[in-house]
């Protein structure tokens, strides 16, 4: 009877387990709350020539390709196989994975083998152990003290889901390792995007220390024609001085753009986990700044909750703390647990597989919370809090990434403003000061006109080389609030790990 009540309750609690009996709320997907459309436009204020930005589907699985620089695709490519940070994050994946095979074994029957030797001694002073000390006339004794005792035996249990806890264990775990996936790509993401602007930035320091050159070039040529008229008779030595104090004015800024050119390969190298001056060779020799293309598609706001990893990670953290909720309701109910166990003991290791040394036990248990002191309902309490708190992040993130998209958009089009502007400048400029060299050398302009003609041809030089770096370098940032990056082919180095791990993982969940 008892052996028939024992398989009904088995079989019950298993068809439960099965059926997915499981207290707590379910995960429902959130909406994110975005406009329909972008409300600010990249078009440079309607600048002749500026490149377009449009709600078309967006490319952001390469976006640095759009770039047409080999040596930047080649960067982001090494990058994505040695950055530090995408390692530990790739390792935060792998331990998620084993988190949750570790909780998916909870699912399971535990059962091990045990087998011990003793050497025991009872005392003879208690009611119970008096037992030994006794001896029946005309019968040998029958018990020894002190005694061996040998034992061979197997031991079984397992604690029924019937409530669901293991399996919203599971669930947030699995959520959890959803989120660490989201991590790893919000770091390749990261990655990519710090290496492109770096490079930019490299490249825009570079222009600029050549700016620099060429100048410098100009004013030491305009110093000696100063020292010719000055020998001449036909200036003084004012002209002289105004010309070497012009020189040396800009020769001091040269120093700034070699150090800002040192810091940009430093940190290039940093990011593909290299030494300092790793990649001086490669990229000391001066490139032009990589040119944004002519249009730019970048999709419609509500495609940003499923390509930036921030947006997917923080859905997936409610999604655990939703799971959260149901592991502490379930500390309301009972807890079942079958037990079985069974072997050989005896006192002397010749008779321990004689059939009169078996043992056996088998039975369930059962153990339901009567007083807690408010503890499982402040838990409760606590977890409900936590997933409210999470579905605020949630839509705070999601709200943040559209922020983010609109700076980046208007900063993309005011830079190109400038930057228009300033190309119609710098060829005033150098027109400008062609003239001035060309009425000083005739007698008719002062040498100041000549100096405040250069002066000001080479500020708007630099200027229009700092708005040229600053769009490309917007464009990456756009990208970057894009979200994409992630599922390109050159960041999928680490990705092949990830896939095999989470395999890996699968099967020791099967395996139980």
């Amino acid at each position: 009877m008892a052996t028939r009540t024992l398989r009904s309750l088995a079989l019950a609690s298993l068809g439960c387990t099965l059926a997915g009996c499981a207290v707590g709320p379910n995960f429902v997907k959130p909406k994110p709350n975005v406009p329909a459309r972008w409300s600010a436009t990249a078009r440079a204020n309607g600048a002749e020539g500026a490149d377009q930005v449009t709600s078309g589907p967006a490319h952001t699985a390469a976006w640095w390709s759009s770039f047409d620089d080999p040596t930047l695709t080649a960067l982001v490519r090494q990058s994505a196989e040695q950055n530090l940070n995408v390692k530990q994050a790739v390792l935060r994946i792998e331990e998620a994975q084993a988190q949750a095979a570790v909780v998916a074994g909870g699912l399971w029957p535990s059962l091990s083998a045990n087998t011990s030797w003793s050497r025991e001694r009872i005392s003879t002073n208690t009611p119970n152990g008096a037992i030994f000390g006794l001896h029946f006339p005309g019968l040998p004794p029958t018990v020894t003290n002190p005694f061996n005792q040998y034992q061979l035996g197997l031991g079984a249990s397992w604690t029924l889901d019937l409530f669901g806890t293991e399996r919203r264990a599971l669930e947030a775990a699995n959520a959890q390792m959803q989120a660490a996936v989201a991590g790893e790509r919000a770091a390749v993401l990261t990655m990519a995007s710090d290496v492109a602007a770096t490079y930019i930035d490299l490249r825009g320091a570079q222009s600029r220390r050549a700016i620099l050159e060429r100048s410098l070039a100009t004013q030491r040529d305009l110093l000696q024609l100063t020292r010719d008229r000055r020998n001449a008779g036909l200036t003084s030595d004012l002209d002289v001085q105004n010309a070497t104090a012009e020189v040396g004015t800009t020769q001091a800024q040269i120093p700034l753009a070699d150090r800002e050119i040192t810091v940009d390969i430093n940190q290039l190298s940093q990011l593909m986990a290299k030494s300092p001056e790793a990649l001086r060779t490669e990229l000391g020799r001066a490139r032009p700044v990589p040119p944004v293309p002519p249009v730019v598609p970048i999709g419609l706001p509500l495609d940003l909750a499923r390509r930036r990893p921030d947006v997917r990670q923080a859905e997936a953290n409610l999604h655990a703390a939703t799971a959260e909720i149901g592991i502490a309701i379930s500390e309301y109910f009972p807890q079942l647990t079958l037990t079985a166990a069974g072997g050989y003991q005896a006192e002397g290791l010749s008779q321990l597989i004689d059939a009169a040394s078996r043992f056996a036990s088998l039975g369930p248990a059962i153990e339901l919370p009567i007083f807690e002191g408010g503890r499982i309902r402040a838990t409760v309490r606590l977890r409900r809090l936590q997933a409210k708190e999470a579905a605020v992040i949630y839509a705070q993130t999601v709200l943040t990434a559209v922020n983010q998209v609109e700076d980046a958009l208007a900063a993309y089009g005011s830079d190109q403003a400038r930057r228009a502007s300033l190309k119609t400048a710098v060829t005033a400029s150098r027109n400008a000061r062609l003239l001035a060299r060309q009425r000083y050398e005739s007698g008719v302009a002062s040498f100041i006109d000549v100096l405040d003609a250069e002066r000001t041809e080479e500020q708007n030089e630099l200027a229009l080389a700092s708005a040229t770096t600053a769009v490309s370098a917007d464009l990456v940032q756009l990208y970057r609030t894009l979200g994409g990056g992630w599922q390109s082919e050159d960041t999928r180095g680490q990705a092949s790990a990830i896939r095999s791990g989470k395999a890996r993982a699968t099967a020791d969940a099967k395996a139980g």
